[in-house]
């Protein structure tokens, strides 16, 4: 009698969520709810000015139009419990999450040393 076996990878295994532990998260909640995504960037850059000085926008996502940035980096995590514009972020070195209206706008900044 012969038996199968199913090889399962530990590497292909679904991480529980995104580490944010060396990330400072803002969360925001502006009053009355923003118009757009332009705006929601310019008070984000204002926040990530204010509290990192000279800094760059690694990654965004737009929960009203379901547009991240960079382009497609979701594509290699469709059914991932860590969207692909966290992981990017993440990965390079982010060190600020503006989030506002709860995930409506999400943007991720690394501070520039120069």
């Amino acid at each position: 009698m012969s038996s199968s076996k199913k090889l399962v990878s530990s590497a292909c295994d679904v991480p529980a969520g995104a580490d944010f532990s060396a990330l400072t998260v803002v969360k925001l909640a502006p009053l009355p709810a923003l118009a757009d995504y332009r705006t929601a960037m310019r008070l984000a850059e204002t926040e990530a000015r204010a509290r990192l000085g000279e800094c760059m926008l690694l990654s965004w996502y737009d929960r009203d139009r379901d547009f991240e940035s960079p382009q497609h980096a979701g594509e290699c995590h469709q059914g991932s419990a860590v969207p692909g514009y966290v992981d990017y972020a993440i990965y390079r070195g982010a060190t600020l999450m503006v989030d506002i209206e709860d995930g409506r706008f999400v943007f991720f900044y690394l501070p520039l040393d120069f």
